[in-house]
């Protein structure tokens, strides 16, 4: 299709009419058939421009939609935290790959059928797709940077768009689109695409890897014990595991095949326990500081994990505590900073009960201790997290005030992140820590001390996080992503 925009020639695909559709399967594999026409297009016309030769039209493609329209509420099963809309009226979505999401999109749009006997719309949107996103998926295909090229990159194809590409949808209340409609997904397209894209770079893995049960850390010593343990379960058949990836999109199908990591590890280096259907474990190291806690979870959001653990090391704050102890987090005191102007400090982030029973049953199961015995080694309380690793350099009258003040047991840099935008994102979180120093006991994170903690408690502690993910995964999909996340206003889609 070719039209006359701004004095320019703007070639599109033909334009696909939009179709109802009953069955779930169907309407996704339509939205597979537009967004492959969409993104081939786009391809080839860049393909055909890497000559330099500037083009003499603009390409523009649009993004596949989800349209609902309902004219009465839903009689829905109030138990459910998703699956229907509040009201009557129209609803939209933007959708990408639709190959990466389609068990997740059939699941959302057969509960929009059944819960509001109604049928849903699939069709093009209005929503230009950037070029940089369509070529992503291409191998050997990259977008060089403003300037490389012998035009304007802008002048002939759609680029990323702010406009499009925020948190308007998960962070507002009462968020229309242009057209009126309100929105069926917590992100939209282009928010997807800009956040695979971020996930490749940082993690140097596919999104196609990453399973729904995601473990973070600090700590590589942790990921040593996740390949043991992935090895492990491979040379297990009964085990359900089928692949181990790491960095560079590593896949291993044998327990004794040697992994060929990049010559340079990213950012967050990744390592993905595959399962069918996406029910096995990933865990990223994302290193020390609020910022990559931050960063890792805004990506990993939009894949809509079922559930997100911190297992990761922290600073004892009692004297009763030993080095080695666990941490359950119940309540967190956020002083990391990063998310104050998207989740303000006054927002309270609950513990999520079918979260807690989890890691505390995995606790027992692992150290097999029970009851009130299980309180001779792990503590439930508040975790502090600070976005200052050398707090302790300072004047520490007012933090320590705070700290007691705010009844915390522990301290790190990640966890109040991590849990706070699971919050934020409607991703159910948690945290077990593992108490590596007390320095206000001074027992101070030294080497000698160190070697020995970590022989002894690395591989109990990470094996608590799968247990837990593995008690999780056998819960019913409706208990985990329960109502305590929804907000006043809430997207039908998880």
């Amino acid at each position: 299709m070719s039209v006359i925009q701004s004095g320019l020639p703007v070639k599109s695909p033909d334009q696909a009419n939009h179709q109802s559709f009953d069955d779930p399967e169907a309407a996704v594999t339509y939205l597979c058939d537009l967004f492959a026409q969409a993104a081939d297009f786009l391809c080839n016309a860049f393909s055909d421009s890497l000559n330099g030769t500037r083009p003499d039209c603009r390409y523009r493609a649009f993004y596949p939609e989800i349209r609902l329209r309902t004219s009465s509420y839903a009689q829905v099963d109030s138990r459910l935290a998703f699956g229907h809309v509040a009201a009557p009226g129209g609803y939209s979505a933007t959708i990408t790959r639709p190959d990466l999401f389609r068990n997740y999109l059939e699941q959302q749009i057969g509960l929009l059928i059944t819960n509001h006997k109604t049928s849903v719309e699939v069709g093009v949107s209005q929503t230009p797709m950037p070029v940089h996103f369509a070529v992503s998926n291409r191998g050997g295909m990259t977008v060089p940077h403003e300037g490389a090229m012998g035009f304007i990159l802008r002048d002939v194809f759609d680029v990323p768009d702010l406009a499009t590409t925020n948190d308007d949808i998960v962070n507002g209340l009462g968020f229309t689109f242009q057209d009126g409609s309100r929105p069926l997904a917590p992100f939209t397209a282009q928010r997807v695409d800009y956040s695979l894209a971020r996930l490749s770079h940082y993690t140097a893995t596919e999104p196609e890897h990453f399973q729904n049960y995601i473990l973070f850390t600090n700590y590589q010593f942790y990921v040593e014990e996740f390949e043991a343990y992935a090895r492990a379960m491979l040379a297990d058949k009964t085990s359900g595991y089928t692949a181990f990836v790491g960095p560079g999109n590593d896949v291993i199908t044998d327990p004794d095949q040697p992994m060929s990591p990049p010559a340079k590890l990213p950012q967050m280096p990744t390592y993905h326990l595959k399962r069918a259907g996406g029910a096995g474990i990933t865990l990223v190291n994302i290193g020390v500081g609020p910022s990559n806690a931050k960063t890792a979870t805004d990506h990993i959001a939009v894949l809509r994990p079922h559930a997100w653990l911190m297992v990761g090391h922290c600073a004892g704050l009692r004297n009763s505590q030993a080095l080695g102890d666990f941490v359950l987090a119940h309540a967190y005191l956020r002083e990391d900073k990063v998310l104050d102007d998207d989740l303000p400090v006054w927002v309270p982030i609950p513990p999520l009960a079918e979260i807690q029973i989890a890691l505390e049953s995995a606790v027992a199961k692992v150290t097999e201790l029970e009851g009130y015995d299980l309180k001779r080694i792990m503590r439930t309380g508040t975790v502090a997290s600070l976005d200052n690793r050398n707090w302790e350099l300072r004047d520490q009258e007012g933090p320590v005030q705070r700290l007691s003040q705010s009844r915390a047991i522990a301290l790190d840099m990640e966890s109040a992140t991590i849990a706070a935008n699971g919050f934020r994102f409607r991703v159910p979180y948690g945290t077990l820590l593992c108490v590596s120093d007390k320095p206000l006991h001074g027992e101070l994170k030294l080497p000698g001390m160190a070697s020995d903690f970590y022989k002894t408690q690395v591989a109990r502690h990470l094996m608590i996080g799968i247990r837990a993910m593995e008690h999780l995964r056998e819960m019913p999909l409706e208990r985990i992503h329960s109502r305590k996340l929804r907000s006043f206003e809430e997207t039908a889609f998880l």
